[in-house]
């Protein structure tokens, strides 16, 4: 059967056409939806999803591209775009019977919550980000020696073709060394779920480049565009972040300022994956987010 998140039914639910995400569901209330990032799926939730549980709704679905969910062939730079991902999101959320929901991402799902947030506006009641910067900002401050942490957005950046070949010929290596290298409590993604996100990301290494190909093209340009509308989230964000700033040299909670007009930014010592390594202090974040 498989890891589940306790107490959720997970089944696959239709978004757009041809498009199903595979989601996890618990819980009755308000909606809470909680989107995954690099290199994981659903399962990163499984602790901080049934605390939520006790009050809301929650829904925990694989991202275009990864684990369960659709996987389509990316015909053009659109396809894994953070605005159809989003889009994915709230249809999801619609197909679930919530016009209105508070949207929680992490890593790769806080770029496309971020997006959701700037063109589903009416959409999103309360935004949560986990330990990303703007996209525009994030190529803004990898630079110099320190960019190293990020070496595989730079790899998949490349056209298609060579980080697609070269991530598949060693997918084991690659997907696992973010496991063990982000997280400074080896022991919050245990063995058997190390697993399952290593399987999954050996069946989706296509996608996942097309995901973080997106960020670095036509992610760019609508986040350009918005920035030069003076397009602003407007609901309550909270973003929570290691210290960026420290590690990289720059003004973490400042990247975040003009982007968000009701912003409140907090650091933790936790390592990249928090929900797993400090799950009751991540639950209680998002639980103090949605009270404003």
């Amino acid at each position: 059967m498989g890891i589940t998140i306790p107490g959720f039914e997970t089944r696959p639910i239709g978004v757009a056409d041809g498009i199903e995400l595979n989601a996890a569901v618990g819980g009755e209330g308000p909606a809470i939806v909680l989107l995954h990032g690099f290199p994981q799926t659903h399962l990163m939730w499984r602790h901080v999803a049934p605390i939520l549980a006790e009050h809301h709704t929650v829904i925990c679905p694989d991202l275009r591209g990864y684990g369960a969910s659709s996987k389509p062939e990316a015909v053009t730079e659109d396809t894994y775009s953070k605005r159809t991902m989003a889009a994915d999101i709230v249809g999801l959320a619609e197909a679930l019977g919530f016009d209105r929901f508070a949207l929680v991402g992490h890593d790769r799902g806080a770029h496309v919550a971020f997006r959701a947030g700037l063109d589903h506006p009416d959409r999103i009641s309360h935004l949560g980000i986990l330990d990303i910067v703007p996209t525009l900002d994030t190529w803004n401050v990898l630079h110099g020696v320190s960019a190293a942490v990020a070496f595989h957005l730079f790899l998949m950046a490349q056209p298609p073709g060579l980080p697609e070949q070269m991530i598949a010929n060693s997918a084991e290596a690659f997907f696992g060394h973010f496991l063990d290298t982000w997280s400074t409590s080896p022991q919050a993604i245990p063995a058997p779920v190390r697993a399952e996100y290593l399987r999954a990301c050996r069946n989706a290494v296509a996608s996942i480049v097309a995901d973080c190909r997106a960020t670095a093209t036509i992610d760019i340009a609508h986040d350009q565009a918005d920035l030069d509308a003076g397009n602003r989230l407007t609901m309550p964000v909270m973003v929570v972040q290691q210290d960026w700033g420290q590690q990289l040299g720059f003004d973490a909670t400042a990247t975040w300022r003009p982007w968000a007009t009701d912003l409140q930014h907090f650091t933790t010592q936790a390592g990249h994956f928090m929900a797993e390594e400090a799950p009751e202090d991540i639950a209680t974040l998002i639980l103090n987010l949605v009270k404003r």
